[in-house]
């Protein structure tokens, strides 16, 4: 008989709600998380909670849009405790790490190579909730938004590389100075970017020159009228949408930068841990036919083209 005094492991709730880890997805997203601390040598107290329940917990909150306290009781986790765990993973940097190795992972996941060399920059003003303090938001004048920026860089898959958030006052060019420079510290690779005209003038010069990053924009059609589909874009303004699927993005209530950064972390982490569990997605275009060699039989006959002659002829003088 076991004493009443003998810890036991807290028990895995069961799964309810659209937004729970299936297990594949807690199989591939469980290396992936810190160490607790009981297992570091500085020691700690052992969990009280399953991380699983934390991860659901906090996905269920990026999904749904809801308030930390109104976190369902059927995690069994209170709400403070899952707010510590997602504030925790943000500052000691492990959310931006999970991001970065699962984007490798799904490169090579579909045949591809695990670091990617060119990037789509684009940005997203959203409203400003009321928690919104003045300094951290801005008037965006173009949109007529009061409120955050979002600073998106993603690869030709649209998977996101860099997050980051801004007031929404100052213009897309300036901010992206900062963007592409953390881009060369964490992805020295990169050679190219695409984006809109709102990044070109002399942010083109000073990327080449400062960061050896070829910038080239992507203008509006000529003849364009409302919505059209652009070439590089239409993959950065695709990754926008997948964004506005978690309802916690549609609006900034966050008085800090940092947590609007990493609820938009956990919608991208959210995404590759599925993309993860799916087979891999073929290539868009399929490849060329390979052409036969041609042989001396029906080798088409070379066609001579005649040269003309490059004596200049000058016209007779008129006579006055």
């Amino acid at each position: 008989m076991t004493s009443t005094n003998e810890t036991r492991p807290p028990a895995v709730r069961e799964r309810h709600y659209p937004s729970d880890t299936t297990d594949a997805e807690w199989a591939v997203l469980e290396p992936l998380l810190p160490v607790p601390a009981c297992a570091l040598p500085t020691g700690g107290r052992p969990e009280k909670h399953p991380r699983r329940n934390v991860v659901d917990a906090i996905r269920y909150v990026n999904d749904n849009g809801c308030k930390w306290r109104a976190v369902p009781v059927d995690f069994r986790i209170p709400w403070r405790t899952v707010y510590g765990y997602f504030q925790r993973w943000r500052a000691s940097g492990d959310l931006a790490r999970i991001l970065a190795e699962l984007h490798q992972l799904v490169r090579v996941h579909d045949g591809l190579n695990p670091r990617t060399v060119a990037v789509i920059l684009d940005s997203q003003s959203v409203k400003g909730a009321e928690t919104v303090s003045k300094d951290t938001r801005g008037f965006d004048g173009g949109k007529l938004i009061n409120g955050r920026k979002r600073h998106l860089a993603v690869d030709m898959r649209g998977m996101a590389l860099a997050i980051m958030v801004t007031p929404a006052a100052p213009h897309d060019s300036i901010p992206a100075r900062d963007q592409l420079f953390r881009l060369r510290l964490t992805h020295p690779e990169l050679a190219i970017a695409w984006a809109d005209s709102a990044y070109g003038g002399t942010l083109v010069d000073w990327s080449h020159s400062f960061l050896g990053i070829t910038l080239k924009t992507v203008p509006r059609r000529k003849d364009q009228d409302g919505f059209a589909v652009l070439a590089k874009r239409w993959r950065v303004e695709r990754a926008i949408s997948w964004i506005m699927r978690a309802r916690r993005n549609v609006r900034d209530y966050e008085r800090l930068i940092s947590h609007s950064e990493a609820h938009i972390t956990w919608t991208f982490i959210t995404l590759l841990v599925r993309r993860l569990t799916r087979p891999p997605r073929p290539p868009r275009t399929p490849p060329h036919a390979v052409e036969p060699l041609e042989t001396s039989a029906n080798k088409p006959k070379p066609i001579h083209l005649r040269k003309q002659s490059n004596t200049i002829r000058l016209a007779p003088a008129v006579l006055t």
